[in-house]
């Protein structure tokens, strides 16, 4: 038997593509978002009494994870991505169903303009992800304080400082509200964004990430980040 769903909205994002997204939502609280409804489900009656909630769960598509084939064993993250563990051992987007579940802060519900909007933060989803469903958290049985977490007990430890340069310091502050981009950038990159079967730090390499309007680029010395500079896209 086969099911088909659609997607009640889309995910507005900070991430433009896949790598630097952070793995788990919430790990980043400055990670702005939006979900906008589409018709039918843009009606304004299909939010009223969800402002009264602090989080909400959202089902969604890893709609840049399909495969023709899905695989028992994967290789997750926090295991560096050397070692294996089953597939449903595990939160990755390589899946028999593509499905993915995140618990976001709701920030508000704007129903102006025509649109339906939940404002988010804390979010780890791509722009553009199509979202199949909405359910307010409710902590009394949502939040399970004794629940064992297998390999993942605790969150990802910080690895880095960042700084930024003159440069980058500078475009910082001819943008909108720069000491929440500062926060954004800051722990996004001091967590280490890029994949865990990267290994140590190439010398003098130098990274990126689409963010927003623009492209972050930095290099790691050490125990430091160094920003570069917010880049328009595709300028080398």
């Amino acid at each position: 038997m086969t099911y088909t769903f659609e997607p009640i909205g889309y995910i507005r994002s900070p991430y433009k593509e896949k790598f630097g997204i952070p793995r788990q939502p919430g790990l980043i609280p400055e990670a702005r978002g939006e979900l906008v409804l589409v018709a039918p489900y843009d009606r304004p009656e299909a939010v009223i009494g969800l402002e009264g909630y602090s989080h909400v769960w959202l089902q969604f598509v890893f709609h840049q994870a399909l495969r023709e084939a899905w695989q028992p064993m994967v290789r997750p993250p926090r295991l560096g991505g050397n070692k294996r563990v089953g597939v449903f051992a595990s939160r990755a987007p390589f899946r028999p169903n593509p499905l993915g579940l995140s618990v976001v802060k709701l920030e508000g519900v704007r129903t102006v303009d025509g649109e339906v909007v939940l404002e988010l933060s804390g979010i780890d989803l791509l722009d553009g992800t199509p979202v199949l469903d909405v359910k307010p958290y409710v902590g009394y049985v949502d939040s399970i304080p004794e629940a064992r977490s297998g390999f993942a007990p605790e969150a990802p430890s910080v690895r880095f400082a960042v700084r930024f340069s003159d440069l980058a310091e500078g475009q910082l502050q001819s943008r909108h509200e720069p000491e929440h981009l500062r926060r954004f950038i800051t722990r996004l990159l001091e967590l280490d964004p890029r994949p865990a079967y990267s290994g140590e730090p190439q010398p003098g390499r130098v990274y990126g990430i689409r963010l927003y309007d623009f492209d972050l680029r930095w290099r790691i010395s050490a125990d430091v980040i160094e920003v570069l500079e917010l880049a328009p896209p595709g300028v080398d």
